[in-house]
């Protein structure tokens, strides 16, 4: 689906490239696999359908290549997500949510199995928060911890503090335009980018602590964007995805150093 991670030197970092016995090893140095998560759904008339894979899966395997210490891994991509409000616009597929807690609990549960005691999940479509967040405290039950967060998250001040239009991600908008024109500037069909600022919080800002959930984007606006993509640029996208790298790179050489956490570590009352 996207670039191969393999150059000749013998160093793999996608999942899916690696022989048996390179796993084996792997297993020797604490590794830390890193699976991207996101959605294949429209992102207004100048995107294509994979930004909120594209993006995480970049950032892993920038990461990835980056670290020489130990194995990081990178799992092939969780592509289906939660996406049935963009379903008013032509090329999304949606899965309902038990469909994506079960297929990526599934996933993590055997990474796990393999061996591999350090995942990360890292998502990069918003509709997929609630449900990651839930899988991961599930499968803490069974003594799989992993970690589940929005690459946006890492650099959720940066978002504000540089837009020159939009405050955060957005959907199209000035972020995920900015990163698509960095990684794929082909990609991007830069003669329909629109800035469309309609919102969906009815609320007042004192109140903005309360929200609803997503409804069809077509009943809100007929561009399938939040933001402004007219801000976007290379620059830009080069600027928020090598900080939130520079922010994954550190957060998994520390993970690679902490001790594997179990359910039961301290002791329970409870079977």
């Amino acid at each position: 689906m996207y670039a191969q991670s393999y150059d000749g030197s013998g160093r793999k970092i996608m999942w899916q490239e690696m022989w048996r016995q390179e796993f084996l090893d792997a297993l020797e140095l604490a590794p830390v696999v890193i699976v991207p998560v996101g959605s294949v759904e429209q992102h207004g008339p100048h995107c294509p359908m994979d930004v909120d894979i594209s993006a995480p899966f970049y950032m892993a395997a920038a990461v990835a290549r980056r670290v020489d210490e130990f194995p990081v891994i990178v799992a092939p991509p969780v592509w289906s997500g939660l996406a049935h409000y963009n379903m008013g616009f032509p090329g999304t597929i949606s899965v309902r949510l038990e469909t994506f807690q079960m297929l990526l609990a599934d996933i993590v549960r055997s990474i796990h199995a393999n061996g591999f005691e350090r995942i990360v999940c890292l998502n990069g479509h918003g509709g997929n928060f609630g449900p990651s967040r839930a899988v991961c405290w599930e499968l803490a039950r069974e003594d799989i911890f992993s970690l589940h967060f929005n690459w946006w998250n890492m650099v959720s001040e940066e978002l504000r503090a540089w837009g020159e239009s939009d405050t955060g991600v957005g959907h199209g908008g000035e972020w995920e335009t900015s990163v698509q024109l960095h990684l794929r500037g082909h990609m991007v069909d830069w003669q329909h980018a629109v800035r469309d600022e309609t919102g969906t919080q009815p609320f007042s800002a004192e109140a903005s602590f309360a929200e609803f959930a997503e409804r069809r984007r077509d009943t809100v606006n007929n561009t399938g964007v939040m933001g402004d993509a007219l801000a976007a640029t290379a620059e830009k996208g080069r600027r928020i995805f090598d900080l939130a790298c520079q922010r994954l790179e550190k957060l998994v050489r520390e993970y690679h150093e902490l001790p594997v956490r179990h359910y039961r570590e301290f002791g329970s009352h409870c079977p």
